[in-house]
């Protein structure tokens, strides 16, 4: 699939600030080496917090490897399905601090991928249906696409990214 985008403010609240990062004054040889050595110490924190994320969703990956260089992710493995592969990116773009997902996934079962819709102000899964589909009653193909992501049909919010499967 690529490099997918996502809103580098909205999503999960998993990987914390970076703000000790920003907070040395004086910048030395020795600080310079020091704050890049803190920076990748950080990175390689969040990339495991990232892959814990897709482990507790039940998404099994094989050989998952995730690098974060500051709001870039890329991701590597190998899954069973394109959905499990879009819910992986997903997973892992819709977490605050996180802007870019570049998609490095093999799949041993291709199938039709998925159109990924950002959730505006005002929008509901219905709303969302009647959009894509010409019906708001097909709402929970929206949701099961989304599982185990949302836990409720009412739970999104403006900036998530959402699969929306071909019908």
């Amino acid at each position: 699939m690529g490099l997918f985008s996502f809103l580098k403010s909205a999503g999960a609240k998993l990987l914390g600030n970076k703000a000790a990062e920003n907070d040395a004054k004086v910048v030395t040889p020795a600080a310079d080496a020091s704050m890049e050595a803190l920076k990748e110490a950080n990175n390689k924190n969040r990339a495991a917090a990232l892959a814990s994320q897709v482990v507790s969703h039940g998404i099994l990956v094989e050989n998952l490897d995730i690098v974060v260089d500051d709001d870039a992710a890329t991701v590597y493995g190998q899954v069973e399905t394109t959905s499990a592969k879009e819910k992986v990116i997903l997973i892992v773009g819709n977490t605050e601090g996180i802007a870019t997902v570049d998609d490095r996934i093999s799949v041993i079962a291709p199938e039709p991928e998925a159109t990924f819709y950002t959730v505006q102000k005002g929008d509901s899964l219905s709303k969302i249906a009647k959009e894509h589909y010409g019906d708001m009653m097909k709402y929970p193909v929206i949701f099961e696409a989304n599982k185990p992501m949302l836990t409720s049909p009412d739970l999104i919010y403006p900036g998530q990214v959402l699969r929306i499967p071909a019908l």
